[in-house]
């Protein structure tokens, strides 16, 4: 059980555009929540709140702060666990730096992030900094697999009112270029362990053997992986890119997991740094180092380290003006496709490319096609695919598309995105194998200087337990159910040999398909085209990739999902969508005092976790609370209540008034609960009576800048006055 001081539902306390909605929402919620005897209270897995949990030692008592993301790791392995999970930073290092000098500017005595440390002091600094990088809440809370589905309010929205998509001709220049051999798919090897066994990972090298990662465990049925990138390879296959991009004319980008494959795609990323300059490097490279350059910083890091370096700075730009037109983050403020390596990240960029017609933004400012790189052949070929779709095809039809709902393999850190711990890169050529404890040897390769070696693993009962999902919504819906595994690579072969007798055991192995990637991805396209519905049942980078993609084209956004993970020990996390566009709205919101993030996921995940917890506690009102809200969120659909996307239109705050009342309204409707009714008809009422002067309240100070007090740690005081400027409003709600 989950200890007494543990609230009945955990409102996540997280970063950026998410939290400053939550500063206005989450009182709404408390106060709702408690007319059914029901607390929420909130813990803190926001970046600034793991780094201040990491360095106890370097804070004052009244500094210190509670290690939150390893209670929730408790948490949600207990069978009533109910967790409602906002989207949070998986940081990049810049990311990561950023948050530290604004902890140290509030004055807080945190160590500088010793980008190479020398002595031991420094080198257990990184290790602790390390280990707050990427993902590093997610593998943590998600002890179970995903659904992750549309809500039916929001596709039939969505559907009424179709988004803008843009053109696809069938002479667009846009491709997905991947490498055609040593790359993680091809060397990829896999094999499912008979029984448990401990190992470790060693380098064999001309200079004798080097332990890499020893004390590695592992349960009977593991299906443990390993593989590499070559560096030579990468770095061939990114040079003749560039040149094969300008003589195509069209625009350069890059499309990477840098936050999530925190080890492994910030060095592929500075590969591309170091490519993309390469004449500069040449000539420049140990002046650079000299200035603490590290290209896995990206362009915008480098350009601050050598601003006063004017022969280098000349080189840079005689290197640009040789290189194709960059696809630009920000072509207002130069920011290009490299400067951070967590500015671009695949699932948010491919699906906003493919949306616009296969364009992205250049440095003037204008859209063009474009070559999108995705060095690794793993998963590159459900982009090549879907924008061949659309080549020949034309783009989707929001309006008439169907959809593709997800079922994701992700519990107990299954798959790549648990691969960060057992992730190097090679230090000299040699052999690097893993060894059972028995001594045998389950996967070797020989690996060259700088190659990216990596190991994953996807554990018995969480792939049991996915399958089992997997038949329960096939039951549920009845649409096309699609694995999307492919019998030629090693990993998926050894899930394939999981899927096929758990479906024949049922029965059911008739209702389901078992598709490549590729081939799903066509079959899934012309499904939806046709106006009708599938299931994609897929591994934990997949599931996060079509999460993104498939949401996108149909709704314009991921972030209105609705993302429910059945924890393994009977619990529920409720996941609220993507944040990518986070960063954007704060700047908005401080520049003009506008916040354009849609809570509509929140919302969401509302509604399915006071369901879930009138189920797990027998809480009647609960369920009354619950219904309510999805008729609330209805209600924001239909009345078109979701933030405006400029300063002087409705914002995230008018949306949760209008929240707010549809929600009293529809409990002081019902008859399921005499009490609530009575208790939310007088709130109902005054929060229709003072319509008109709590939208002036909220709108008053639209277009001004406002003072949150920091981007990674914001002041409570200045972000409650900021995100609750109606003092009507907050009277009703109390």
């Amino acid at each position: 059980m989950a200890d007494a001081s543990t609230p009945d539902i955990v409102y996540t306390k997280v970063d950026e555009a998410p939290e400053r909605a939550s500063a206005s929402l989450l009182p709404i919620i408390q106060r709702f929540a408690s007319a059914a005897g029901i607390s929420v209270g909130t813990r803190d897995i926001s970046l600034a709140g793991r780094i201040l949990a990491t360095f106890p030692e370097a804070l004052t008592d009244e500094q210190k702060v509670n290690d939150d993301l390893a209670l929730l790791g408790e948490l949600v392995k207990q069978p009533d666990a109910n967790v409602i999970k906002l989207p949070n930073i998986s940081a990049s290092e810049p990311q990561l730096v950023a948050a530290v000098r604004e902890l140290q500017g509030q004055g807080y005595a945190l160590p500088d992030y010793p980008y190479e440390p020398k002595t031991d002091e420094e080198k257990a600094t990184r290790a602790k900094y390390d280990t707050i990088k990427g993902s590093a809440v997610n593998p943590v809370l998600r002890e179970g697999n995903s659904d992750r589905r549309a809500a039916a309010a929001v596709k039939n929205y969505a559907q009424a009112n179709p988004h803008r998509m843009g053109k696809w001709s069938k002479d667009s220049k846009t491709r997905v270029a991947s490498m055609d051999g040593n790359d993680f798919r091809s060397n990829e090897v896999s094999a499912t362990l008979k029984e448990a066994s401990k190992a470790k990972i060693v380098l064999e090298t001309a200079s004798g053997e080097t332990v890499l990662k020893d004390g590695l465990s592992y349960p009977a049925g593991t299906v443990v992986d390993a593989t590499f990138m070559s560096a030579d390879a990468l770095d061939a296959f990114l040079a003749k890119e560039i040149e094969k991009t300008k003589e195509e004319g069209v625009l350069f980008s890059l499309h990477m997991k840098a936050t999530m494959m925190k080890v492994s795609d910030p060095i592929i990323f500075g590969h591309a740094v170091v490519q993309w300059l390469k004449p500069v490097f040449d000539q420049y490279g140990e002046r650079m180092k000299a200035l603490g350059v590290n290209p896995n910083g990206g362009l915008g890091d480098l350009l601050e380290r050598v601003k006063d370096e004017p022969e280098i700075l000349a080189a840079i730009e005689k290197c640009r003006e040789q290189r194709p037109p960059m696809y630009m983050v920000n072509s207002d403020k130069g920011i290009t496709n490299l400067h951070v390596p967590s500015d671009v990240i695949i699932d948010a960029s491919m699906p906003a490319l493919i949306r616009d017609g296969g364009k992205g933004w250049g440095p003037d400012n204008k859209q063009h096609d474009a070559v999108c790189v995705i060095p690794d052949n793993s998963y590159a070929p459900v982009y090549d695919e879907t924008i061949k779709y659309f080549k020949e095809n034309g783009a989707l039809d929001p309006a008439t598309a169907g959809t593709v709902q997800n079922l994701g393999l992700m519990a107990q850190k299954a798959e790549e995105y648990g691969s960060h711990p057992t992730t190097f890169e090679i230090a000299e050529p040699g052999t690097v194998k893993m060894v059972l404890q028995d001594g045998t040897v389950l996967h070797s390769h020989k690996v060259n200087k700088g190659d990216i070696w990596r190991s994953a693993s996807a554990r018995k009962a969480p792939i049991e337990d996915w399958v089992n999902l997997a038949i329960e919504r096939q039951k549920a819906t009845g649409y096309r159910s699609i694995f999307w595994l492919d019998e030629t690579r090693a990993h998926d072969a050894e899930l394939i040999a999981y899927v096929k007798p758990i479906l024949e055991a049922k029965g059911v192995a008739d209702k389901f398909e078992i598709m490549a990637p590729r081939e799903a991805t066509r079959a899934s396209l012309e499904t939806i085209t046709r106006g009708e519905n599938t299931i994609a049942i897929t591994g934990n980078v997949l599931r996060d990739y079509l999460t993104d993609l498939f949401p996108i084209l149909e709704l314009a956004t991921s972030a209105k999902m609705l993302s429910i993970v059945k924890l393994m020990n009977g619990g529920g996390l409720f996941e609220t969508g993507a944040g990518g566009s986070a960063p954007k709205h704060v700047q908005q919101l401080d520049e003009e005092n506008h916040l354009r993030w849609d809570s509509l996921g929140e919302f969401c995940a509302l509604g399915e976790s006071f369901k879930f917890l009138a189920d797990a506690r027998g809480n009647a009102k609960a369920r009354v609370l619950g219904d309510a809200v999805e008729k609330a969120t209805q209600g924001i659909l239909d009345h078109g209540r979701s933030p405006g996307r400029k300063a002087g239109e409705p914002d995230n705050r008018h949306s949760h008034y209008w929240f707010a009342r549809y929600w009293a309204e529809a409990l002081a409707a019902q008859s399921d609960d005499a009490d609530l009714a009575a208790e939310f008809a007088p709130i109902a009422q005054a929060l229709a009576d003072k319509e008109e002067a709590i939208t002036a309240e909220l709108s008053a100070g639209a277009g001004k800048p406002v003072d949150t007090g920091g981007y990674y740690h914001p002041d409570d005081a200045k972000l409650a006055s900021v995100m609750r400027p109606s003092e009507t409003l907050n009277g009703i709600i109390g």
